[in-house]
């Protein structure tokens, strides 16, 4: 398991999109090293608006995100062998932890069918679970500071 003290710089961004019949559409948020969460969320489906919050989390927030990516192990892996972005939309993972720095680009990953019948299947289902387990996190903290008007 890796470990991570906490100290050192960090910073963590995940953007995943395309461009299609409504636009550029994309979910995007990053962890900065001075402790804001920054969130946007474009759909121009049914000309929806772009959504955009920005928080400062507490220490023990940006411990825990740091804790989550350092356990992955996310840091060993190479996305050399793993799907190009197309048509259907990318996704790019982007972390800064201490003196190492990782930048991934892969397609859309429809489901754990399309990481399986990849050419480095272990190491693209290490980044689909990080991918959603960083997406639940930030939805959970993005719930518990705004308050989201039903319609």
């Amino acid at each position: 398991m890796a470990t991570d003290d906490g100290s050192g710089e960090f910073y963590a961004r995940y953007y995943v999109g395309h461009k299609g019949k409504f636009g550029h559409e994309f979910l995007e948020f990053e962890f900065r090293s001075d402790g804001m969460l920054r969130y946007a969320n474009n759909s121009n489906y049914k000309n929806d608006k772009m959504i955009r919050k920005e928080v400062y989390v507490t220490p023990a927030v940006f411990r825990e995100c740091r804790r989550i990516i350092a356990e992955s192990e996310i840091m060993k892996e190479d996305d050399s062998n793993w799907p190009e972005p197309d048509r259907v939309g990318q996704q790019e993972l982007e972390i800064v932890m201490g003196n190492e720095h990782i930048s991934f680009t892969t397609s859309k990953i429809g489901s754990l069918v399309d990481v399986q019948n990849s050419k480095d299947p272990e190491g693209l289902r290490i980044f689909y679970y990080l991918v959603q387990d960083l997406k639940c996190f930030v939805f959970s903290l993005i719930s518990l500071h705004f308050k989201i008007k039903p319609i």
